[in-house]
């Protein structure tokens, strides 16, 4: 209950900073990309900065999440199987041959 109250303490307080640096950067900058000028608030060249770091920090590690998932699959398949039960464990010898017989 009280981690509840926690959170939306923090929400409101992130919420009540986000009102008071869009109200301090309502004045117009121009922004070049490549050979382009935009005119804008800085508010919303801040908001558009943070919104592309949030996108891409989420991709890379989607990104990485996936490539640990096909890495670990990969070395599964790669490792050889346990024999199925002590019996054909018996029939191995040291070398990992199955003994002739």
């Amino acid at each position: 209950m009280w981690l509840k109250r926690i959170k939306i303490a923090l929400a409101l307080v992130a919420g009540f900073l986000l009102i008071i640096v869009i109200l301090q950067n309502t004045d117009t900058v121009q922004t070049r990309v490549l050979s382009v000028t935009i005119e804008m608030p800085r508010a919303v060249l801040l908001l558009a900065t943070l919104a592309a770091g949030y996108v891409l920090g989420f991709a890379t590690a989607f990104w990485r999440e996936r490539r640990r998932r096909y890495k670990s699959a990969a070395a599964a398949d790669a490792a050889p199987a346990a024999p199925p039960d002590a019996a054909a464990a018996a029939e191995l010898s040291a070398s990992g041959e199955p003994r002739a017989g």
